[in-house]
């Protein structure tokens, strides 16, 4: 039998266990449903060496504590359909029924391709936080730092704790615009807080701006990298390079919903209203999934997609204003470090650009539509379901349409064996 939830929130980062706790504090009954074992999302990711900071603490001790909220992890969202959610833990799959759900799905990392980009040693920024806090080895490795974004700081930062060589950050903003940037943040004191405190813990690690990684070079492991920069070509042996270029909203499961999406850039977001409604009666959205803005956002928006899922109607516009200034500040995000035509060159016909299927670059040159490239070279269609290419090619101006398709995640047939035979698995067949 299917459980039922008054409001069912996806996601345990900012956004999700905000909306959690604020639809739970009026009464509803809230289930918070995420695939990790612990709260946090990847902005509070569990580290295995050192503790989250005391406000994430306090955050994901007052929404797991609860006495309305049911804590639901390493729970995946498998397919959907009108009114319920069919889900997959480590021990079984069921039905959960929800009266209003929020959609708190976050974001992933933009990978683009380069030479060498598959080499072992060379993971997203983002990756290599992940990596860090899982305890992967970092100890006296040298560590390259590169691609674009705040990112790159906390990236370097979470590394030398961890005890990394870090040898440089390369930014590919150039100094001009990271002036102007800069100037700016007056208007965030928290915001120039936190830059602070990520430039003290990176004391003496060199930050070159206008540089962009070109290649990655070894024979079974990274060696070496190729940077290009306001002084020319560079090599610099090292370790582990860490690339990121920003973050794509996760949206497949508001996609599944029928939710309506708007650009961002080349990536797409979930279109909401001032209550973080979506066009989908009973559906709110909150945090990345609406737009990259970071954690201020998402708290704030969390916030408001709890309340309006329980029908509040106080406490809310100020909310709204506050994050009127949170998305302002995303914005400046945005417009700074809007990747450089000169990394969407980077990509060589021979350059994989699905590593799932070893599919390249070149091999999509024949192929006008995502559809096609599919039928012929596979891409997309490995265990990460195109969410690592179909961002990629979006960004590069390839295949676009190449995304995730139902289950949502690979599934048990078990669980495909709930699913209409009209859903999920009449889809696998198409």
């Amino acid at each position: 039998m299917a459980e039922r939830y008054d409001v069912l929130v996806i996601g345990s980062g900012p956004a999700g266990l905000t909306a959690a706790h604020a639809a739970a504090r009026h009464g509803a009954r809230v289930g918070l449903v995420d695939a990790q074992a612990l709260p946090g999302g990847q902005v509070w990711r569990h580290d295995v060496r050192f503790s989250a900071p005391a406000f994430a603490r306090r955050c994901m001790q007052a929404t797991l504590e609860h006495i309305k909220i049911d804590w639901l992890p390493q729970t995946r969202v498998v397919g959907a359909e009108p009114g319920r959610l069919l889900v997959e833990d480590p021990r079984s799959a069921r039905w959960l029924k929800y009266g209003a759900l929020v959609l708190a799905t976050g974001a992933r990392e933009v990978l683009l391709p380069f030479p060498g980009w598959t080499l072992p040693g060379v993971t997203g920024a983002g990756g290599l936080q992940a990596l860090a806090k899982q305890g992967w080895p970092l100890a006296g490795k040298r560590v390259v730092v590169a691609g674009s974004g705040p990112l790159l700081l906390a990236a370097a930062a979470t590394a030398r704790r961890h005890g990394a060589r870090v040898l440089a950050v390369f930014e590919q903003a150039d100094r001009a615009a990271m002036l102007r940037f800069t100037r700016g943040l007056w208007r965030w004191p928290a915001r120039v807080m936190q830059a602070a405190v990520l430039r003290a813990q990176l004391a003496g690690v060199p930050y070159h701006f206008g540089s962009v990684v070109t290649a990655a070079q070894g024979e079974d492991a990274l060696r070496e990298i190729e940077v290009s920069g306001p002084r020319g070509q560079r090599r610099i042996a090292c370790d582990q390079l860490a690339v990121g270029f920003g973050l794509a909203p996760n949206v497949e499961l508001a996609c599944m919903l029928g939710c309506q999406l708007e650009a961002e850039g080349a990536q797409q977001r979930v279109r909401v209203d001032a209550r973080q409604h979506t066009s989908v009666p009973g559906v709110y959205a909150a945090g990345e999934v609406c737009g990259i803005g970071g954690r201020d956002s998402a708290l704030i928006e969390g916030a408001i997609a709890g309340l309006a899922a329980t029908g509040a109607r106080t406490g809310i516009a100020s909310l709204q204003r506050r994050r009127a200034q949170a998305r302002a500040f995303a914005r400046q995000l945005r417009e700074t470090f809007a990747i450089d035509q000169r990394v969407r060159a980077l990509a060589q016909p021979d350059t994989l650009v699905c590593r799932c299927e070893d599919v390249t670059l070149g091999a999509l040159d024949a192929h006008v539509d995502a559809r096609g490239a599919k039928l012929a070279t596979r891409c997309g269609m490995g265990p990460c379901q195109g969410r690592i290419c179909a961002t990629a090619l979006a960004e590069l101006g390839r295949a676009a349409g190449i995304a995730a398709r139902p289950p949502l995640f690979p599934a048990r047939l078990e669980t495909l064996a709930l699913a209409p035979a009209d859903g999920i698995a009449a889809s696998l067949a198409t």
